[in-house]
């Protein structure tokens, strides 16, 4: 493959251009309720070509081979017409040539295990939701995703990298009356199909939480010291300040560079952000980004100051900071983009019985089920959440959502759990979908949180 690559790359005289062909396939099945409603695999391969020419840049992305040449030429017209309209030329910011191939490493490879397998180990977790008389409905599925990647550059790159991920996700839909709750949860991961066995205690449990929701009161909206769970945490940390570390996100805005300038003290001293692509076993791991770029971790945040970001190579020009190898495209239909990696606040010193202690009252907040941010302002909803009274956990509420000011909040986080989990299912979209996207942390304590609920 590399040789075809590199027969197109020699077609061109830009000052710089990579290829990379790809080829996806998924295999998907899915249950509503009980029944079976879809079941199969898919294939498709294409090529991503892009072209540095005259300080224009450009992509373009095909599935023939036999298009290689007129697609090429495409690309190099575009980074001329380019090299015209923009005022400030691009430069790439310089790489190692990295040659290479990276097979993952997994403890049980999916491509090993029968469709008929997985189908079973998806209705069995769905089974475990459906099995209590309030629940009413489910919406269950089994995604598996296999990208087989090839990366060549005028640069003399040469890396092949696989990368699978697997997920299995259930939504649990519970009823009393006029009453509905539903509750969300996947897992899943890039280390193997067995990241997927032994997961019927938490299924269980989630069933439970649907089922519990029933009886909880509704969250009275106020102002509230809380607890978030790690799941809770990195929701914030990815949304609310992780995107804002992607520097392809701040380059366009004068206020938001000054804002996010290095040296910048943005939250409390005991909060340190990471941003790590290369912790194993996590979802968000990979060697080498869609640019050719090894993967490396940032630190973002240390002590609430910002010391750095992410880039690819045309940002880190832009900036005069390091390349960091968070360059990322969804498939062989899109040019990558920065994206996070495994992102998530370092863990402190405090246990979450400590923690408990130091809140006294307010709230016990967890897991994440979207929302969204608007500038330096979030809105979050979550699962679920319990009182909190002299620092023992009370009764459940619903209805919960946190809502605040992105600076504020990080400078409101007093204190920092000496736990740790990272989430093991993805989705990130900001402009592609990452599936791969991952985040998690610590329990922490944030001060003075806007809780939205009944009056």
């Amino acid at each position: 493959m590399f040789d075809k690559l590199k027969s197109i790359l020699r077609l061109t005289n830009a000052d710089y251009a990579d290829i990379r062909y790809e080829i996806r396939t998924d295999t998907t099945i899915s249950f509503n309720c009980r029944e079976l409603t879809g079941i199969g695999s898919s294939s498709c391969d294409g090529f991503v070509i892009r072209v540095l020419k005259n300080g224009g840049f450009s992509s373009i992305s095909f599935t023939k081979p036999a298009d290689a040449g007129k697609a090429l030429r495409q690309a190099e017209e575009n980074a001329m017409l380019a090299s015209e309209l923009t005022a400030k030329p691009v430069r790439l910011n310089n790489v190692q040539a990295i040659r290479g191939m990276f097979l993952p490493e997994m403890s049980e490879d999916p491509r090993s295990v029968s469709l008929e397998e997985k189908q079973e180990l998806t209705r069995r977790y769905n089974e475990i939701a459906l099995n209590h008389p309030k629940v009413v409905n489910t919406a269950a599925s089994y995604a598996e995703v296999e990208r087989e990647k090839y990366f060549a550059s005028t640069e003399g790159a040469e890396v092949r990298e696989d990368l699978i991920t697997t997920r299995i996700g259930i939504m649990i839909m519970a009823r009393d009356g006029n009453l509905l709750q539903n509750v969300r949860y996947a897992t899943g991961g890039s280390s193997g199909f067995s990241c997927l066995r032994g997961a019927e205690e938490i299924f269980e449990k989630k069933r439970e939480i649907a089922v519990s929701l029933l009886s909880a009161g509704p969250a009275k909206s106020g102002t509230y010291d809380v607890i978030l769970n790690p799941s809770m945490a990195g929701l914030f940390t990815h949304e609310a300040f992780g995107h804002f570390s992607e520097a392809d996100c701040i380059e366009g805005s004068p206020t938001m560079r000054e804002k996010m300038k290095l040296g910048a003290a943005l939250g409390s001293d005991v909060l340190n952000i990471k941003d790590d692509p290369t912790m194993r076993d996590a979802l968000g791991f990979y060697h080498c980004d869609d640019e050719g770029v090894e993967a490396r971790p940032v630190q973002l945040l240390k002590k609430g100051v910002l010391v750095g970001r992410l880039h690819s190579r045309r940002t880190a020009a832009d900036f005069g900071e390091p390349v960091s190898g968070h360059c990322v495209a969804e498939d062989y239909r899109y040019a990558p983009i920065i994206r996070m990696g495994t992102i998530f606040i370092e863990p402190g010193a405090d246990s979450f019985d400590t923690l408990l202690s130091k809140l006294g009252d307010g709230l016990y907040i967890q897991d994440g089920r979207g929302g969204e941010t608007s500038g330096e302002n979030f809105t979050f909803g979550a699962q679920c959440a319990y009182v909190v009274a002299g620092g023992k956990l009370k009764g459940m509420i619903r209805d919960i959502n946190i809502s605040g000011n992105l600076y504020q909040t990080m400078k409101n986080i007093v204190a920092v759990g000496n736990d740790f989990e990272l989430i093991r299912y993805g989705g990130c979209g900001k402009i592609q979908t990452n599936i791969r996207s991952c985040f998690g942390g610590p329990h922490l304590i944030i001060k003075n949180v806007i809780v939205g609920g009944a009056a």
